[in-house]
């Protein structure tokens, strides 16, 4: 069965076509500025030479029609027919409390997502673009969604409850959903294959540190509890999102500064985080500025560090013990000095790193840690757009 994943934001898409026979890409690509004169396509079959397109995209039906045509493509594609094309799975940030799981796309499971756009404002709304897209051009081919909140649905709810009225919950649903699920799910599971061991029996943290990042502790193979709340923008400091905070701040800081409600959110999501405090929203741009001798670079470095270990300490303790630390995603799988600096004050757990092997780039899970650590320390490549393939060819099987 050949798989078509899409992940649509709002200006944007990203695809992979994957032959589930051997779970093999067989081509990648992405639409950027969607909605301009210029949009920019570009499509990389496997074996053969990358495309780049520029031209006029102004919606999503229009950007799937032409990634299409290169699949098809008799230069540059990978596929007879657009028939060989069985199945179509997508992202979607947002499931709420009303997905556990995948599901197959249906006139209810669109409503649903539809209902909770409140919570997604940013992605939900893409997401269903990029749904309707694929109606319009492949009708008869069944689609499903994958939710990066699935994963986290089997916290306890003294763990996803906010301590606020419980009226709250009950009208608008406001809680802990947790984000970044198909990575943390793979990665978790990946480690303990890498490991040999089974992870009913293993507490495993997983570090997802990209420009979003979170945290989740996976006990028994299960999210017991993750950094990102109701909205991504909660836990971690990020590239651009501030994490954790005092919540009068926002109040505080409004009156001062006489902001609204947009600008605060704006200023908390877009311009926060690394880039409020060294300039730049960028780890590698960072660490090459902390390393020319940049003050804040450095400050603003020791702040992120600071509060990923401090969530490592707090799932140990959620969990009453720790086996495995996984790092994974763009900073996780590339930061050499995040994890050294990261790993060397959890040295209190019997974390001990190997610092050669920490200098090691792969593209496969490897172990970064020394024989004698207590504590396995791994850095686990991610593949979210697998999760999803594997989850829709296994939907539209049954």
């Amino acid at each position: 069965m050949k798989v078509l994943v899409i992940n649509a934001g709002s200006s944007s898409l990203k695809y992979q076509l994957y032959d589930m026979k051997d779970e093999s890409v067989l081509a990648a690509g992405r639409v950027e500025r969607i909605g301009m004169d210029t949009a920019i396509l570009t499509h990389e079959p496997t074996g053969k030479a990358e495309v780049r397109e520029v031209s006029e995209i102004l919606d999503h039906t229009t950007a799937i029609r032409k990634v299409l045509g290169l699949l098809v493509h008799k230069e540059h594609g990978v596929l007879d027919s657009i028939a060989d094309i069985e199945a179509v799975g997508h992202r979607v940030v947002h499931g709420g409390e009303s997905f556990r799981e995948s599901a197959i796309v249906t006139p209810e499971v669109k409503q649903e997502i539809k209902r909770l756009f409140d919570l997604a404002p940013l992605h939900n709304p893409a997401h269903m673009m990029g749904i309707q897209a694929v109606e319009s051009n492949l009708p008869d081919v069944p689609q499903a969604v994958v939710f990066d909140t699935a994963f986290h649905q089997t916290m306890d709810r003294n763990v996803y409850l906010y301590p606020i009225p419980l009226a709250l919950y009950r009208r608008h649903k406001i809680r802990k959903y947790g984000f970044h699920g198909t990575s943390h799910m793979y990665v978790s599971r990946q480690a303990a294959a890498f490991l040999g061991r089974p992870i009913e029996e293993m507490k495993i943290v997983t570090c997802h540190i990209g420009n979003g990042a979170s945290v989740t502790a996976v006990k028994g193979g299960r999210s017991v509890d993750t950094s990102m709340g109701m909205t991504p923008l909660e836990g971690l400091m990020m590239g651009t999102r501030s994490g954790d905070l005092d919540p009068a701040v926002v109040p505080f800081a409004m009156g001062k500064e006489d902001l609204t409600i947009g600008e605060v959110s704006s200023m908390l999501n877009k311009h926060s985080g690394l880039l409020a405090i060294s300039g730049m929203g960028d780890m590698r741009e960072v660490q090459d500025a902390m390393e020319n001798g940049d003050a804040n670079a450095k400050l603003a470095f020791e702040m992120y560090e600071y509060r990923l270990r401090k969530y490592i300490g707090a799932y140990a303790a959620a969990m009453n013990g720790l086996d495995a630390i996984v790092f994974t995603a763009g900073v996780g799988e590339n930061s050499w000095l995040l994890r050294a600096r990261t790993c060397l004050n959890l040295s209190y757990l019997g974390v001990e790193l190997d610092p050669e092997a920490n200098l090691v780039r792969s593209k496969e899970a490897r172990r970064i840690s020394t024989a004698n650590s207590k504590i396995d320390v791994l850095v686990v490549p991610t593949n979210e757009e697998l999760v999803i393939a594997r989850d829709t060819y296994e939907l539209v099987k049954k």
